[in-house]
């Protein structure tokens, strides 16, 4: 895919997914069902159901996994990482406020540097 493209589909679908269509989308691709999704969400299976027909036309995708597969492909899902210096840093590059989690990786992480700087003198 052009790179240009690439990064407009991107900001595209990025900006037109709410915030709810998003957790579903992730939640989907993390393997719940539709009735599982609504119980974590406390919504309605039905809920769950339009919000997934609304995230496959945003991304002209034929069903939620097609859906899924394009998120993949234009980066509007990606593994997440927690706990450790490299969660941390993904916080920031995101612009994000890094989580309890990775803030605690982030510590641990420094105190062993300094403990192998300390070490090595």
């Amino acid at each position: 895919m052009n790179p240009a493209r690439f990064a407009a589909t991107h900001a595209l679908a990025q900006n037109a997914l709410s915030d709810r269509q998003q957790a579903i989308l992730r939640l989907r691709a993390d393997g719940l069902s539709g009735p599982q999704i609504a119980n974590r969400l406390h919504i309605a299976v039905s809920t769950v159901d339009y919000h997934e027909r609304a995230i496959c036309h945003t991304l002209r995708a034929v069903n939620i996994s097609n859906a899924i597969h394009l998120a993949w492909q234009n980066g509007l899902l990606r593994k997440e990482r927690h706990g450790d210096h490299a969660g941390f840093a993904a916080h920031i590059r995101r612009g994000e406020t890094p989580c309890d989690l990775c803030k605690a990786g982030e510590s641990t992480y420094r105190r062993a540097q300094r403990r192998q700087r300390k070490n090595a003198a």
